[in-house]
């Protein structure tokens, strides 16, 4: 389907909406009281350009159109409708634009938080982390914005999400070496979820992903670090996971590399 002609509409639609704002801030538009009124049309313009850009895939267009719509809510105190427009703008700019998109998102986000609606304000900061880790390749940003999503959640008591967060963080902190916070965030996971009815299995994955990461560091903390885990929760004890700790840990003692390969290379936990 032939779209351009939708994008000549958006393009004289939006000089249409630039129109109407001049006219609001005019001396004339002031006395006759249009002047309010002429922004929530042009606002609405802004809107309807926006959606046929993205018809016509102009995603850049769009995003700037949906930008001009925030600014104006902004400029009415519509706080609700301008961190609306800001996503809006957002996910137009995802498919042109990474860095306008993350722009727009935090904007929204700062809205959100000063009206108190952490939840969303959660969930658009997993978006932004999204951006970093697949379209920009920056994982410390993006290792930031899961962590902010996390406190956010777990100050509202969506602990599970908060999981969800902490999870991703824990994998990016194995995998720059960072084993220490790793650790930490696999046992605060490990420790939130074997006490839930529904989760707990999932606790001796944590555990089993703390304890690699101590043997990484230091064999012996690692068998601390599995007796303290197996104190915590006995159902670990009896799981593949720590057995299989347990024997790459006797082999490793023992110098055994035979027997540590064939452990490894054996086991599904590893696979």
């Amino acid at each position: 389907m032939d779209n351009s002609g939708k994008e000549k509409e958006a393009i004289q639609l939006m000089a249409d909406a630039d129109k109407k704002v001049k006219s609001s801030g005019s001396f004339l538009g002031g006395m006759f009281g249009g002047g309010p009124h002429k922004v929530e049309e042009a606002c609405e313009m802004y809107c309807r350009a926006a959606n046929m850009f993205k018809m016509a895939k102009n995603w850049s267009a769009a995003g700037s159109a949906f930008c001009k719509a925030a600014r104006l809510h902004m400029q009415m105190q519509n706080k609700h409708d301008c961190a609306t427009s800001f996503i809006d703008a957002g996910n137009a700019y995802k498919k042109s634009d990474p860095n306008e998109a993350i722009k727009c998102l935090n904007a929204a986000v700062d809205i959100y938080t000063d009206m108190g609606r952490f939840t969303i304000a959660a969930k658009h900061h997993i978006s932004i982390a999204e951006i970093y880790e697949s379209e920009l390749v920056d994982i410390e940003k993006a290792i930031a914005h899961y962590e902010q999503a996390a406190d956010y959640y777990k100050g509202e008591e969506s602990n599970s999400s908060a999981n969800k967060c902490l999870l991703k963080v824990g994998a990016y902190c194995a995998q720059l070496e960072q084993y220490q916070k790793a650790i930490e965030i696999y046992e605060q996971v490990g420790a939130t979820t074997m006490d839930n009815p529904l989760l707990k299995y999932s606790a001796k994955e944590y555990f089993f992903k703390a304890s690699l990461c101590h043997f990484i560091v230091d064999e012996l903390n690692a068998k601390i670090a599995v007796e303290k885990y197996e104190e915590m929760f006995p159902a670990f004890s009896d799981s593949r996971e720590c057995k299989l700790l347990k024997k790459l840990l006797e082999a490793h003692e023992e110098q055994n590399s035979e027997a540590f390969t064939e452990a490894v290379s054996s086991d599904p936990v590893l696979q």
